[in-house]
């Protein structure tokens, strides 16, 4: 469930910076967000197709998984919090 959740918020983030940059407005936060999340989502479909190779189920939809997916995506969402507001302050000053 890690990986659906993951991939979710990658593809949210990238569809936040290509609007971004459409408009002229790209955030640095936003792309690294962007590139944390699809690195998350990378490392665990290799996972995903380990487990898949072992003869388990190609996701784990446990309640743990879910809620390793939610800390992951509370963490990234913490670091892209951070990050835009590093970025703000730089532009004000």
């Amino acid at each position: 469930m890690c990986e659906i959740i993951t991939i979710a918020a990658a593809l949210a983030f990238t569809a936040l910076y290509f609007v971004g940059k459409s408009r002229g407005m790209a955030s640095k936060a936003v792309f690294t967000t962007m590139l944390m999340f699809w690195g998350a989502a990378l490392m665990w479909s290799v996972d995903c197709v380990a487990n898949k190779m072992d003869g388990e189920a190609l996701f784990d939809l446990s309640r743990e998984d879910t809620v390793l997916g939610f800390i992951i995506l509370g963490a990234g969402l913490l670091v892209y919090a951070a990050l835009a507001i590093k970025e703000r302050l730089a532009v004000r000053a």
